[in-house]
């Protein structure tokens, strides 16, 4: 590579707020401020009870299997609206929708969702990557830019399975808090990230190695 790619291979990788490898050992979350209105009007706001909240229980249970069990590598959880979105790894560049209600029904998600071992997952999102880097397109890429991306491929580890129950199994408990309760939240097991957006103000970007401990830090 020239000089000059080698400094905007520098630049691409410092300038991302959260790399495709996640984030890295030192941090223990990132913190992006939103519109502060949301934090200024906590207390003002009332709490109202959303189709999520009423299905929560069976819509934890199920959000674990389709991470643990089934095809999606990807969801967010729309605790206010009841809006679940899902992305499949058998359909990776769409996106679907679903509503809470239809979610804590378990033959629902049977017949929405395949039944893929999480190992099985995880080797597909390897076989999609190689075919990325095996097209034509990929290699008219800059320098660079293949450089970037075969690094990350090769260094790439998903969310451990493991990971996961500790972190979906908080849902109801985050949503229950009094002002600063959970309004969404999003879990990619590709980064092992998990991003969170409470009542007052913008979202927390958390690794799923470090949830636990951010949890004891910044929550009552």
């Amino acid at each position: 590579m020239s000089e000059q790619d080698d400094n905007f291979e520098e630049l691409v990788l410092k300038e991302s707020i959260v790399s495709a490898a996640g984030l890295n050992s030192s941090q223990l979350q990132i913190g992006i401020r939103g519109d502060p209105s949301l934090r200024e009007t906590t207390y003002d706001r009332k709490r109202y009870h959303s189709p999520a909240d009423n299905v929560i229980d069976a819509l934890q249970e199920n959000l674990l299997d389709l991470i643990l069990n089934r095809s999606t590598y990807r969801i967010y959880v729309g605790l206010n609206s009841g809006e679940i979105r899902t992305h499949s790894v058998f359909d990776p560049l769409r996106q679907e929708v679903h509503t809470a209600e239809k979610m804590a029904d378990a033959d629902y998600v049977k017949r929405q969702f395949p039944a893929v071992s999480y190992d099985d997952k995880i080797q597909q999102m390897r076989e999609l990557y190689s075919a990325l880097r095996g097209g034509e397109i990929y290699k008219k890429l800059p320098d660079y830019w293949q450089n970037i991306l075969n690094k990350r491929s090769a260094n790439w580890q998903p969310m451990k399975a493991e990971e996961i129950e500790p972190i979906i199994s908080t849902f109801k408990a985050l949503r229950d808090m009094q002002q600063y309760y959970l309004r969404n939240v999003t879990l990619c097991i590709v980064q092992s990230l998990v991003s969170m957006q409470f009542n007052c103000d913008g979202t927390q970007i958390i690794s799923a190695e470090n949830y636990k401990l951010f949890l004891e830090s910044n929550l009552p």
